[in-house]
């Protein structure tokens, strides 16, 4: 790693003591104790809340120690400083990276004005197994999408120049395979193949890490048997000697000391030792304080330096040396009406139209009931916001501004968690009165994130008996989620007319969601994550191996099954294929279900030369993929067009289907449209590990076969078109 003459310098100058102090960052100490520990060498901190604290910080850093190095200020900025955007899984679902690099972008800018210059931010983690509740911090179950938004993530946090004042530094988490724990409990142990650590779980961050990602933060969770923070072959060999990462390695919260209850050090003196051997750079919580010199003095030095020159080089991108103090006058302490604007937008872009009977968009009626928890709440925001950001309104709220002639009523009914049930008969009442009823529905903002695992995935409470009862009166109603998660909704899925799934949308969600049911904006987002019919179906994303005995379905995943020969309802009724003898096949809702409130035709896909050789080509070379889509409603719509891969025979049971490419385009009324996508040597193959490549390795193979495409709306709104692959 090339270093300037400055840091040169620096690592020349610093004493054993001040090299370990670069290394680490404390929680959130006092502002005095913050101080303190600049003063004694600490490298970062978190941020104090204001740019006027952090400026103290600095002063202290630049002006009362030997060098006068300024400090990282992190902060875990996940969707939002003070304007909140929707959470990660949302921004996922619009199926726009686009408006997750904006979102990203208006985070960094408010957040870098206060003198926050890290981020523990994006979470890249393929996640499969919806009990985990930091699913909702991620990009969730497929592999592409994760890795486009991931992306699109780094890009509007760090922008062109990382020394921009509305730029802060990415960081990629949770190196790796955090995202599919053992029962989904977090924090718990991974038990992985090779072959599915390279082609799931290690790809997103090999995207993040050739966009430009600054920083990779290490998981809590071993790999076959090795915690990360001490994984040597992971850290080392893969993400820095492999991939060439220049950047810091960040432990997570405490990690390091995590190793002694993992078993495998003694002590914290062990744990350092073997974190920072692995290619561990900065410690997150602050062991290193706590161990004796003589062990720190045996670290290796070349390895020290390495660390301290990657944290050093980093201060120096984000030109801290040069420009250590931000403006106080300067800093954003609240919404902007244009950042207001932005997370409304993402909020409703965000929203996905699970089913709908025709009865969204709303008409006008003239008296309508409110019920269900989210229908007073305020908690919009989701997981991972801090104290300081701006609030949200109710719904009830949004509406009665919208509808001022209209009689709304709101009788909530039940709560979100403890309650027996008896305000239920007051709902049912007042809803013999309405022409239409509202249920908002969900689970709160606390039963997501870190250390929020759920056994059960059905709506928490006495909810799912309140959806009930309300569908018995027979009076029309609409069902809106907001969760952090999918869930479990087949208890009740099939009494409701119209479903709109709009998870926790941030600062602006409840004029999101007004603005999706009366129609001002589309809810064509489609789902990041498969909804199972039942938690034992966990997990059941749609990227799936083959199986030697597969099972067919009426549903969304009849025609993956086609693609190996099997049809009819004949195979249903065969014990001996892999099933569940007590649930139907496939998930409730796949992975990229959805559809907005217009209505759209897609024409035969075609694929460029495929006059030439039968629809060959050369392993090396690359093809287009398009198709002709028609808005043939009365209304301006977006349509998400989905590009799917089945390698048909390999020398592997590859996934019956695998996202290679996808575009959100909005058309007029009557507008015929073409979607073509680029499909290259990199989109066909799989990686495969070369154990005789110094120090690890592994080659992307496209071997030669025929392989079947699928281009459409949804899974199960797709065409095929084979190409040969020579």
């Amino acid at each position: 790693m090339t270093r300037s003459p400055r840091l040169q310098r620096l690592l020349d100058e610093l004493t054993w003591e001040e090299k370990l102090g670069q290394l680490q960052i404390v929680f959130r100490p006092r502002l005095e104790d913050a101080a303190q520990l600049i003063r004694d060498g600490i490298g970062s901190v978190f941020w104090p809340r204001s740019a006027t604290a952090v400026n103290a910080l600095q002063q202290v850093a630049v002006e009362e120690t030997r060098l006068g190095i300024p400090v990282l200020v992190g902060l875990d900025v996940i969707h939002g400083q003070r304007t909140i955007a929707p959470v990660p899984l949302a921004q996922a679902a619009s199926f726009d990276p686009l408006l997750v690099e904006q979102l990203a972008h208006l985070a960094a800018a408010e957040a870098r004005s206060g003198g926050v210059t890290w981020t523990f931010s994006p979470m890249v983690d393929v996640s499969r197994d919806p009990r985990w509740g930091r699913v909702v911090e991620g990009f969730g179950e497929d592999v592409h999408l994760a890795a486009t938004m991931g992306r699109a993530m780094v890009r509007g946090y760090q922008g062109s120049d990382l020394s921009s004042p509305d730029s802060i530094a990415a960081t990629a988490k949770h190196y790796v395979a955090y995202g599919q724990p053992e029962g989904g409990r977090d924090y718990n142990a991974v038990d992985v193949s090779e072959h599915r650590l390279r082609n799931v779980y290690l790809e997103p961050f090999r995207a993040v890490v050739d966009e430009g990602a600054a920083s990779v933060m290490a998981s809590f969770n071993t790999v076959a048997g090795r915690p990360m923070h001490a994984h040597h072959g992971l850290l080392t060999g893969v993400l820095k000697d492999e991939w060439g990462f220049g950047g810091v390695v960040v432990g997570d919260a405490d990690g390091v000391r995590n190793l002694v209850p993992h078993g495998i050090a003694e002590d914290v003196a062990d744990a350092v030792r073997q974190a920072f051997a692995s290619g561990l750079d900065v410690e997150m919580g602050g062991a290193p304080s706590d161990v004796e010199p003589a062990v720190l003095a045996a670290l290796d030095p070349a390895r020290i330096d390495d660390a301290v020159a990657r944290v050093l080089g980093l201060k120096e991108a984000l030109g801290l040396f040069d420009r250590p103090y931000v403006d106080e006058a300067a800093e954003i302490t609240a919404p902007a009406d244009a950042s207001r604007a932005a997370v409304r937008r993402a909020a409703a872009r965000s929203c996905v139209l699970l089913k709908n009977d025709g009865t969204l968009p709303l008409r006008t009626p003239q008296r309508v009931l409110l019920t269900g928890p989210y229908a007073e709440s305020d908690d919009h925001l989701g997981a991972w916001t801090q104290s300081f950001a701006a609030p949200a309104r109710t719904i009830a709220d949004e509406l009665r501004t919208r509808w001022r002639e209209i009689d709304v009523r709101v009788v909530p009914g039940v709560g979100f968690l403890d309650d027996d049930g008896s305000g239920i008969a007051g709902v049912v009442g007042a809803a013999q009165d309405a022409e239409l009823v509202l249920l908002f529905v969900g689970e709160p903002s606390a039963l997501s994130g870190e250390a929020a695992s759920r056994s059960d995935l059905r709506l928490p409470g006495r909810q799912e008996e309140l959806i009930r009862a309300v569908a018995a009166t027979g009076v029309p109603f609409v069902v809106v989620l907001e969760n952090g998660r999918p869930l479990v909704v087949s208890d009740w899925i099939d009494h409701a007319p119209a479903v709109l799934e709009a998870w926790h949308g941030g600062t602006e969600a409840a004029a999101a969601i007004v603005d999706v049911l009366l129609g001002e904006e589309d809810p064509a987002g489609r789902l990041p994550m498969s909804f199972p019919r039942s938690v034992g179906q966990i997990p059941v994303h749609y990227a799936h191996e083959n199986t030697g005995r597969p099972a067919t379905t009426g549903g969304a995943m009849t025609a993956e099954f086609e693609d190996i020969g099997l049809h009819g309802p004949d195979n249903v009724k065969d014990k001996y294929t892999s099933k569940y003898l007590d649930l139907d096949l496939g998930p409730q809702f796949a992975f990229g279900h959805g559809s907005g409130y217009a209505s759209f035709a897609h024409g035969l896909p075609r694929i460029s030369h495929a006059e030439r050789a039968g629809r060959d080509i050369d392993a090396g070379s690359g093809v287009s993929i398009a198709v002709d889509v028609t808005n043939t409603s009365d209304r301006a719509g977006d349509e998400v067009v989905q590009l799917y891969v089945h390698d048909l025979i390999a020398s592997i049971a590859a996934p019956v289907r695998r996202l290679i490419a996808f575009e959100r385009r909005t058309l007029e009324p009557g507008e015929t449209a073409t979607f073509e996508f680029a499909v290259g040597h990199g989109q066909l193959g799989f990686w495969t590990t070369v154990p005789t490549a110094p120090p690890t390795g592994a080659t992307l193979l496209v071997e030669p076969g025929v392989f079947r495409f699928h281009i459409g709306g949804s899974l199960d709104r797709t065409q095929p078109v084979e190409l040969r692959v020579t």
